[in-house]
């Protein structure tokens, strides 16, 4: 993915931050919300392996239920030009196995601190009934201020799931992985212990306790031998510190913690010094589950006349002592297929499919379990009555007939559609309402008049930029231009030209005047006007009156005054009154009142008779800025 490629419109790819089997990581700007997001992008080879898409969709489930400040939070999944992407926390830092490379040996109270952090993300998960099963140091993460957060539930299960999902599969990184899951067993709670203790172990020593040519060697070691000393490799390490790691690390799972809370509660005080002199922790020796071979008394010893005979049975034993583990071995792969298949006569069967809409995932997941059914592909959709992360529907549905073992498809809620607001002002409002409506948003919109926005145009909207609305709650509603307020223009026939300079000065329209004799209309009226009586103007327009004289013949001319804008002191506006002395006017007499916010041109028309000379003067906020008093026809 190279960098600038834009992800679900909004998460902009900055670098890549590490690959993986499964999927890529990158570090992303999301555009909407202003910060930086990792995204973790479906491999292309892989998105169309099923299996692949329902670890990546059950990574997305196990990661959205838990909220906890040490577990790396969800943000957002989706689907990109058929990409399966998640969108995460960012943790500007690196993980736990370079720190410990960069930074050994570390301050033990430090180590405790870490893993308390590690624990309580743990039990989160565990409270949720949700098993990591592929703790290491890898998969977690640590800023620059000691912060923890667990990332990486790619291989996470459900705690009750069997090990018909699990079987002939060995999960998890081998150097941390505990002796059952070793054997190939079912993982639980207390195989997540085991691989703290083991993450405990490198954090006190900076090397991991086993080590081998192959994964199997490595595997062999951990249910066979035991965990190395942490105190042979530091004898400044308290023996009730160690006492944790052999704890959390024994063979038998019930040997271990009960609990990540229960281990945190004793590693809390394990440098405290009333615990210095406690004695080592130690487990009774087993069999580790080895097969032995039990030898039966022989009630025949007596009889040697029988011992000829009952040589091919000695020999057939020893045959069996010779090649029992590869005969145990054998059965046990056996077994694994029968149970990964399920036998025919057992999964060939039906089953009525129990109603699950409206359970959480969770539940639904133990529902179908219960019913000896598989949950399948997992889809999420937006629904406005159906709770965040709980069923919609299925396939196929409650009370339809399927097969045991069958994968059963689930729609799941992401609660109500949220968006989180733009910034719309400036846009058009019927195409930015449209969006919105198509996205299921009530839009509704208050028109109002403005001198400088064009009409249709965005002027304010009731929630800001970056607020998440939701489409079931919320009506968004916009204050949109209507355009300059219009004037409706009077009569002003036979009126005198004073009337319509005193309404032009109030509407702030520009009045031009132009005279012609008359016979019928007295000096000084109007005899016509433009535009016509019930015709509107918009401010700043030109009203054009022909007023009547005497008889001396006068002329008109237009003098453009370009009136310059004061912005000192932070001013918006400047108030300004325009006086002008001309045949129909004198310089006591205000032709124009107007409002500034820029520097504005004004035309004014002098009206003047043979031999006469016209004047004007600007007042601005009260200060006169200019003047003349030479204006000729």
């Amino acid at each position: 993915m190279n960098p600038g490629y834009k992800i679900g419109k909004r998460y902009r790819i900055i670098r890549t931050l590490g690959e993986g089997g499964m999927a890529n990581v990158y570090l992303a700007y999301d555009e909407v919300l202003d910060r930086k997001v990792s995204v973790k992008l479906l491999r292309l080879d892989l998105r169309d392996d099923p299996n692949t898409q329902r670890r990546f969709e059950r990574e997305a489930m196990a990661a959205t239920q838990l909220n906890d400040p040490h577990i790396v939070g969800v943000y957002d999944i989706g689907e990109d030009h058929g990409m399966q992407f998640m969108v995460m926390q960012y943790v500007e830092g690196t993980d736990l196995k370079a720190y410990i490379k960069k930074n050994f040996p570390i301050p033990l109270p430090q180590v405790v601190d870490i893993m308390e952090q590690v624990l309580s993300a743990v039990q989160t998960a565990h409270d949720h009934g949700i098993i990591h099963r592929d703790l290491k140091p890898q998969n977690i993460l640590i800023d620059k201020n000691k912060n923890i957060k667990i990332t990486d539930f790619g291989i996470a299960v459900a705690a009750y799931q069997d090990s018909l999902t699990q079987t002939n599969t060995l999960m998890g990184s081998v150097h941390y992985l505990s002796p059952e899951q070793a054997r190939g067993s079912i993982a639980t709670k207390q195989s997540d212990i085991y691989s703290l203790g083991i993450i405990l172990y490198e954090l006190l020593t900076g090397k991991v306790p086993f080590e081998g040519e192959t994964a199997v060697s490595i595997a062999l070691k951990h249910f066979k031998e035991n965990i190395p000393s942490v105190r042979d490799f530091n004898r400044e390490i308290p023996q009730s510190l160690e006492n944790v790691v052999i704890k959390a690390t024994a063979k038998d799972p019930s040997d271990r913690y009960k609990s990540a809370a229960a281990m945190a509660a004793d590693l809390r005080t394990s440098l405290d010094p009333a615990r210095k002199h406690e004695p080592r922790l130690e487990f009774n020796a087993d069999d580790d589950g080895e097969t032995k071979v039990i030898e039966l008394p022989n009630h025949h010893e007596k009889q040697p006349q029988q011992d000829t005979k009952k040589q091919p049975q000695k020999k057939q034993e020893a045959i069996w002592h010779r090649y029992k583990k590869y005969i145990w071995a054998g059965i046990a792969i056996v077994a694994l297929i029968l149970a990964g298949s399920g036998g025919w006569w057992f999964f060939g069967r039906s089953v009525v499919m129990p109603d699950v809409d409206g359970q959480s995932a969770v539940k639904a997941e133990q529902t179908l379990h219960k019913h000896n059914l598989r949950v399948g592909n997992i889809t999420r959709v937006y629904n406005s009555s159906i709770p965040k992360n709980h069923v919609v529907s299925s396939l196929p549905n409650g009370s339809d007939k399927t097969r045991v073992n069958s994968y059963v498809n689930l729609k799941v809620s992401q609660g109500i559609k949220q968006m989180t607001m733009a910034d719309y002002v400036g846009s058009d409002y019927s195409e930015v309402a449209s969006n919105l409506r198509a996205k299921g948003f009530r839009v509704e919109q208050v028109k109002v008049h403005s001198e400088t926005v064009d009409p249709g145009q965005i002027m304010k909207q009731n929630y800001a930029k970056g607020k998440t609305v939701a489409t079931a709650s919320h009506t968004i509603r916009f204050k949109v231009s209507a355009g300059k307020t219009q004037i409706k223009i009077p009569d002003f026939k036979n009126q005198d030209v004073s009337v319509a300079q005193k309404f032009a000065n109030e509407h702030h329209l520009q009045l031009t005047t132009q005279e012609k004799t008359s016979k019928t209309v007295a000096t000084n009226h109007v005899i016509a006007q433009t535009p016509k009586a019930g015709s509107t103007l918009s401010r700043d327009d030109t009203l054009t009156v022909t007023v009547a004289n005497s008889g001396n013949e006068t002329k008109t001319t237009n003098i453009q005054i370009n009136i310059p804008f004061d912005g000192n002191g932070g001013q918006r506006e400047n108030r300004v009154q325009v006086y002008i002395k001309d045949a129909q006017h004198n310089l006591t007499m205000q032709y124009q009142d107007i409002t500034i916010n820029q520097e504005t041109t004004i035309n004014v028309p002098f009206t003047l008779r043979q031999g006469e000379m016209g004047a004007y003067r600007v007042v601005r906020n009260g200060r006169t800025i200019m003047s003349a008093t030479n204006i000729t026809a």
